[in-house]
Protein backbone atom coordinates (compact mmCIF):
# COMPACT_ATOMS: atom_id res chain seq x y z
CA UNK A 1 0.00 0.00 0.00
CA UNK A 2 2.80 2.11 0.64
CA UNK A 3 3.27 3.27 -2.96
CA UNK A 4 2.21 7.03 -4.50
CA UNK A 5 -0.16 6.42 -7.23
CA UNK A 6 1.41 9.62 -9.29
CA UNK A 7 5.27 9.26 -9.20
CA UNK A 8 5.36 5.35 -8.22
CA UNK A 9 7.45 5.99 -5.23
CA UNK A 10 7.28 2.93 -2.93
CA UNK A 11 9.09 1.39 -0.44
CA UNK A 12 13.04 1.55 0.15
CA UNK A 13 15.02 -1.21 1.66
CA UNK A 14 18.27 -1.22 3.18
CA UNK A 15 20.62 -2.15 6.37
CA UNK A 16 20.21 -0.90 9.60
CA UNK A 17 23.59 -0.64 11.60
CA UNK A 18 24.11 -0.53 15.24
CA UNK A 19 26.47 1.50 17.06
CA UNK A 20 28.23 -1.70 17.76
CA UNK A 21 28.17 -2.46 13.80
CA UNK A 22 25.89 -5.55 14.07
CA UNK A 23 23.63 -5.07 10.58
CA UNK A 24 19.77 -5.74 10.34
CA UNK A 25 17.04 -5.40 7.42
CA UNK A 26 15.26 -1.85 7.14
CA UNK A 27 12.91 -0.38 5.26
CA UNK A 28 11.90 3.19 4.30
CA UNK A 29 8.64 4.04 3.65
CA UNK A 30 7.51 6.96 1.23
CA UNK A 31 5.01 9.27 3.20
CA UNK A 32 2.20 8.87 1.24
CA UNK A 33 -1.14 10.25 1.93
CA UNK A 34 -5.26 8.99 0.62
CA UNK A 35 -6.57 12.25 -0.83
CA UNK A 36 -9.31 13.33 -3.11
CA UNK A 37 -7.60 14.31 -6.17
CA UNK A 38 -8.99 15.03 -10.04
CA UNK A 39 -7.84 12.26 -12.22
CA UNK A 40 -9.24 12.38 -16.20
CA UNK A 41 -11.49 15.20 -15.19
CA UNK A 42 -13.62 12.80 -12.45
CA UNK A 43 -12.63 13.17 -8.26
CA UNK A 44 -10.97 9.82 -7.52
CA UNK A 45 -9.05 8.77 -4.36
CA UNK A 46 -5.69 8.25 -4.46
CA UNK A 47 -2.81 7.68 -2.79
CA UNK A 48 0.13 10.17 -3.54
CA UNK A 49 3.16 11.65 -1.72
CA UNK A 50 3.51 14.62 0.08
CA UNK A 51 6.58 14.91 -2.62
CA UNK A 52 3.50 14.80 -5.34
CA UNK A 53 0.95 17.36 -3.72
CA UNK A 54 3.92 19.90 -2.99
CA UNK A 55 5.03 20.27 -6.25
CA UNK A 56 1.50 20.33 -7.54
CA UNK A 57 1.20 17.37 -9.50
CA UNK A 58 -2.02 16.24 -8.06
CA UNK A 59 -4.75 18.58 -8.77
CA UNK A 60 -6.98 18.33 -5.10
CA UNK A 61 -10.68 18.12 -5.59
CA UNK A 62 -12.71 19.66 -3.31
Amino acid sequence: MAKCDICGKSVAFGIKVSHSHRRSNRTWKPNVKRVKAVVNGTPKRVYACTRCLRSGKVTRAN
